[in-house]
């Protein structure tokens, strides 16, 4: 898909000089001195129900930012885990005098937009317009009202949501790294299920609302073209019916390290990488006086650009993965470091023995490395001020976090004055290599057996944080062998004597992806002949055509010919069932039997590509693909269910690909077969 560049231009005006001197393209040119910001302070007053407000004014464009956040530690759910997600999804669904339609017609035709989460809401508008849709947006929160058909929507969304992810590695992955590291039983470590979800009552809904929605942990944040006592005035007005909490949030327990560094594992047979996290908590805050150098020594180590060592590293030395970041968090309730990288799950041993050969070696850094990191922090920081979301999050820090006055207006000076010996010296304060929990997700029959030679204890879990023991290869029946698992899913499927006669395929299909549901057209016919076309709203917004020979790719009409790699991938297609010629195939291999969706299966290799059957059924519920992209080794698995009759032949009606790491489930509407004719594939 073509993709937009969005580019900030910078003009400096040099008076009288820039003529005068002739400039060597040749060198770097010299960064000047250190510029001074200025960041407005806000204006603060208070209402009676102890609702915070702070204003900034700011003239430049006639735009108001509104965001009100909550102070107050996250709250333990327990058998209704996910209930603020749900009262968040609720928030905006009308109040006693709007319905909840009547109240988005009226933000879209204000043309503002307003948001409400389980911890804060925000809304943005032309300042003309602010009195009217700071008023909707009060009323959505001081006025909510919750309604048991909005529930129901609401808990089938969240449930649908996970069962969607049931096979993502990466869900999986961060749901048990957070119970292991903070207990399943803890705020920060708890997580939802179907049955938590299916728990919550209206009456949960609307206690959870009373909590968490608070005027006296509350700070609403006003910055834009404003006038102070205007918005004073306003603002009082709009929530002076919000009423008080009682409501005393539990104090988070002390989280601690595991004693000596573990690693562990959950198995995903069907994950196409590895996922890997690893880090620790530690105490450190905003407030304290690392905290410049500690974030510096993160930005070296992972958390900032493409040039971070661990990225350098894994991506671009070892190819193991397309990223590799860690992760700084100083958050009142929250203080960790994390380093993440999705990998080839044949390399997981490799990539966690170079991840943690660079955690280790932060402990020396070089000049050059913290005066980059430097100038990248001071120019990531200039360029945030632009952002009135930014600014806002200053003033909510400045409070809630405890900081100095100047903490942000000395920014810059604090990064500028760092050194070497401070910024190594930083990283004992948030990362320690002895004491820290190296967690994968992936599928365990690639790397399992490799992972004990790192030196580190290695513990096994299932999806729900639960410890299991370590994942056993089965064994194949000696009667088993590659023709008869060809066999069986041709006869699963109808029989070798009608599946033998299908010519060609084509299939509609439909799914969704970020909130737009697009429709798939897919026709393939032998010789590996394959034409898919996109549409959304009508509209063709993607094509792929290959004829068996020559192909090309069509996008916002732009069309270009097949790339080579992808070229070679197709014409490997040359069969619509390549089971019907494994047994005649000495390159086609029975290598065991796997657990796909919990239940037995065989794997079947051929090429690049691996084949699972099921055990019982016979049926074929997953291939995954190997193929080369932009010099990169990527896995595409793909997951088929929901077999019915076409025809005399069953195929698939649902079918789940993740590509790049993002999950797609594909619902087949109808099946041809033997219709495409050569015109189909031009």
């Amino acid at each position: 898909m073509k993709k937009s560049l969005y580019t900030i231009a910078a003009v400096f005006f040099i008076s009288g000089f820039i003529s005068a001197q002739t400039i060597d393209l040749n060198k770097m040119p010299k960064p000047g001195p250190t510029p001074t910001v200025n960041i407005a302070t806000p204006k603060t007053f208070k209402l009676k129900n102890g609702l915070t407000v702070m204003v900034v004014e700011d003239h430049k464009l006639p735009r108001v930012n509104t965001t009100l956040s909550f102070d107050h530690p996250p709250m333990i759910e327990g058998n209704k885990a996910g209930v603020s997600g749900i009262m968040a999804q609720l928030l905006g669904s009308g109040t006693s005098a709007i319905s909840k339609d009547e109240f988005n017609r009226k933000v879209d035709f204000l043309g503002a937009s307003i948001n409400y989460g389980s911890n804060g809401a925000g809304l943005n508008t032309l300042s003309k317009y602010y009195p009217e849709v700071l008023n909707l947006f009060a009323a959505g929160i001081t006025d909510a009202q919750f309604s048991e058909e909005e529930l129901t929507k609401a808990k089938e969304r969240s449930v649908a949501g996970l069962k969607s992810n049931e096979l993502s590695a990466q869900v999986i992955g961060n749901r048990v790294f957070n119970a292991l590291t903070y207990g399943k039983n803890s705020a920060l470590g708890e997580f939802e299920t179907e049955q938590s979800l299916n728990a919550i009552t209206l009456g949960d809904v609307k206690e959870a609302y009373r909590k968490n929605y608070a005027p006296n942990n509350g700070y609403l944040v006003v910055i834009g073209d404003v006038k102070y006592n205007e918005v004073k005035d306003l603002v009082e007005r709009a929530f002076n019916g919000w009423k008080k909490s009682d409501y005393k949030f539990e104090t988070l327990p002390k989280f601690t390290n595991v004693d000596k560094t573990e690693i562990d594992v959950v198995d995903v047979p069907t994950a196409a990488q590895s996922v890997i996290m690893l880090g620790n908590v530690h105490t450190l805050k905003m407030k304290d006086p690392n905290y410049f150098a500690a974030t510096a020594a993160n930005y070296i180590l992972g958390g900032g650009s493409l040039e971070t060592r661990v990225n350098m590293n894994l991506r671009e030395k070892n190819g193991f993965t397309y990223g590799a970041y860690t992760s700084l968090d100083t958050s009142k309730y929250d203080s960790s470091f994390n380093g993440t990288a999705n990998v080839r799950g044949e390399v997981t041993d490799k990539a966690i023995k170079e991840f943690m050969t660079e955690i280790k070696g932060i402990k020396t850094i070089k000049p050059d490395e913290l005066h980059n990191a430097k100038e990248k922090l001071k120019g990531t920081f200039i360029m945030s001020l632009e952002r009135p979301e930014t600014v806002a999050r200053f003033a909510l820090n400045l409070m809630t976090q405890n900081l100095p006055k100047d903490f942000y207006t000395n920014y810059l000076k604090s990064v500028d004055a760092l050194t070497v010996a401070q910024v190594q010296k930083a990283s004992d304060t948030f990362i320690q290599p002895n004491k820290m929990r190296i967690f994968v997700a992936g599928k365990t029959s690639e790397f399992g057996d490799q992972l004990e030679s790192l030196g580190y204890p290695v513990k096994y879990f299932d999806a729900y944080a639960n410890p299991t023991a370590k994942p056993e290869v089965k064994k194949v029946d000696a009667n088993v062998t590659v023709a008869s698992v060809a066999d069986k899913y041709l006869s699963a499927i109808g029989g070798k004597d009608k599946v033998a006669k299908v010519t060609s395929i084509s299939s509609d299909s439909s799914t969704k992806m970020q909130g737009m549901e697009l429709n798939i057209k897919n026709t393939q016919a032998k010789g590996g002949k394959v034409n898919m076309e996109v549409s959304m709203m009508g509209n063709t917004v993607q094509k792929i055509t290959f004829d068996g020979t020559k192909g090309y790719m069509a996008a916002q009409g732009n069309k270009m010919d097949m790339p080579a790699e992808m070229l070679a991938m197709y014409a490997k297609e040359k069969e619509l069932f390549p089971e019907l010629s494994f047994a005649a195939s000495k390159d086609v291999t029975l290598a065991g039997i796997e657990k796909i969706e919990g239940n037995d299966a065989y794997v079947v290799k051929s090429g690049d590509t691996t084949y699972y059957y099921d055990v019982k059924s016979g049926l074929k519920v997953a291939e995954i693909k190997k193929q080369k992209m932009q010099g990169q080794e990527i896995q595409t698995p793909t997951y088929y269910s929901n077999y019915k009759e076409v025809n005399g032949v069953k195929f698939p009606f649902t079918i789940k690909v993740n590509q790049m790491g993002q999950d797609m489930q594909m619902d087949v509407k109808s099946y041809d077969l033997n219709k495409a004719t050569p015109e189909d594939f031009k």
